[in-house]
């Protein structure tokens, strides 16, 4: 049987990966709906809230089900409460009152709980990754560099370790453009997580679109660029072995560090600099 706490900590880390997913679902909704379509736009923001609200809902209630049960004198204290009439107020009025405010509290306390608990492991879970990670790169003479978590993180890592100046867009648009040519490579990939069937040619080119637009980049985004640059690519895990991208490129490689737990939304993509520089609080130098 599943340890409570594993089980719970697989729920979160599921919880963090849908939201990074609605948030790509939202954006994409954003960018289908001009804005001058006021009518459009309205019903499209009605559904973004209700996708938000159920989605939250459902995290709730899935985590209810890990907290303590509730103490019995409370029980008891609340319960005679219900019983309380305030003068010159219809008691049927207080005690409906008495009951909404009370299980409003409760609803508030619980959710309190559950989140100072997912802060907690959450920074627990952040600071052991952390120090495996440094452990990785230390052998690589390497430390950490922080990327801002924007949305951009893996084209931003990328490049900050370039010889030359190009910008985020133009690293998005030369991405899209690499997997719309070499469409057969990468299409095979790509599945519709409810019916398990794959992408259509239609599907796969407004996911592209998107990379354009800005979603969040991942493995197959890595290989495009791996090929673009002509030059491999390494992306550091804790608690994986490195994955090495474009092996058939002989440069010096790229090294991306890969968090599961650095941000709200989960994973995140940092950047890395030579070890004396940031044991002396030096400027790092490109290392392409």
């Amino acid at each position: 049987m599943e340890d409570p706490q594993n089980n719970r900590q697989r729920i979160l880390r599921r919880h963090r990966r849908e939201r990074k997913e609605l948030q790509d679902q939202i954006c994409a909704m954003k960018n289908t709906v001009p804005k001058t379509d006021r009518k459009r736009r309205k019903q499209m923001l009605q559904d973004v809230a209700r996708l938000e609200a159920e989605l939250e809902q459902r995290h709730q209630q899935e985590l209810e089900k890990f907290l303590p049960p509730e103490d019995p004198d409370v029980e008891s204290v609340t319960k005679n409460l219900a019983k309380i009439n305030l003068e010159n107020q219809p008691p049927r009025v207080c005690r409906a009152e008495k009951r909404r405010e009370r299980k409003a509290a409760l609803r508030k306390e619980r959710q309190e709980r559950v989140d100072d608990s997912e802060t907690e492991h959450l920074s627990n879970y952040r600071r052991q990754e952390e120090e495996k990670v440094a452990t990785i790169l230390g052998a690589k003479n390497l430390a950490m560099k922080d990327i801002p978590a924007d949305g951009h993180c893996m084209f931003r890592a990328i490049q900050d370790q370039l010889p030359f100046p190009v910008t985020i867009d133009s690293l998005r648009r030369r991405t899209a453009d690499y997997m719309q040519k070499h469409v057969d490579d990468f299409l095979p990939f790509f599945t519709d997580a409810e019916p398990g069937d794959g992408y259509t040619h239609d599907d796969f080119k407004t996911y592209c679109d998107n990379i354009v637009r800005g979603s969040w980049g991942g493995q197959l985004e890595l290989t495009a660029l791996s090929h673009i640059l002509q030059t491999p690519i390494e992306v550091v895990q804790a608690e994986s072995p490195i994955i090495m991208i474009g092996e058939e490129y002989n440069k010096k490689p790229l090294t991306l560090v890969y968090l599961h737990h650095a941000c709200n939304f989960g994973e995140h993509y940092n950047s890395v600099k030579p070890l004396e520089a940031g044991a002396v609080g030096g400027i790092a130098p490109r290392l392409y």
